[in-house]
């Protein structure tokens, strides 16, 4: 994966949610949007705030169907532990995957080689498990759940209305353009 248009694989790994560990496969995830946060390690320092970011957004999300999944390369247990001791972290209410075995990371071709962490990637599947989103920025650059939100919701427009598409810094409600001969050259 790692390549718009791809398909989700098989998995099975376990995360932290609502104070359980949770067993979860590729089933978990079909037949919904989901985003798959994927950031380097537990108890660091970029993570947390955009974590605490993204739970900010999650009952945003959850309302547009759209479960999410943060994973690292840490282990259930750590997520659970940094969840108890960080107050940043303790407002997440989605899934904290465990990838310790990096099948997740290597699925969507995040893992960054020879470090055994994964990269701070963002990948949107679609309720077929169809990749339509990717983001991936270098260490020190946090992510914007907002945006993250706002390309959520171009995504399932443009997929709900074929010939439309959702032009630069598009928001729910705003005009999109409907591609054809007539407009080349006049944008």
């Amino acid at each position: 994966m790692g390549i718009i248009g791809s398909q989700l694989g098989s998995f099975s790994a376990t995360s932290f949610k609502d104070g359980k560990f949770v067993d979860i496969t590729e089933k978990d995830v079909l037949g919904k949007w989901a985003v798959f946060f994927f950031y380097p390690a537990d108890f660091t320092f970029v993570c947390p705030t955009e974590l605490e970011d993204l739970a900010d957004k999650y009952a945003e999300l959850q309302a547009m169907g759209v479960e999410v999944f943060a994973v690292s390369t840490d282990t259930h247990f750590s997520h659970k532990a940094w969840h108890d001791t960080s107050a940043a972290v303790g407002k997440i209410a989605y899934h904290m995957v465990g990838d310790q075995n990096h099948v997740l990371t290597t699925m969507f071709n995040n893992l960054r080689e020879g470090v055994g962490l994964a990269d701070r990637g963002t990948f949107v599947t679609d309720p077929a498990g169809v990749l339509q989103l990717v983001e991936v920025t270098p260490e020190g650059v946090g992510r914007n759940a907002a945006e993250l939100v706002r390309k959520i919701k171009a995504a399932k427009y443009w997929q709900e209305h074929p010939g439309q598409v959702c032009p630069a810094k598009w928001e729910e409600g705003s005009q999109t353009l409907a591609p054809s001969i007539d407009l080349v050259g006049k944008i």
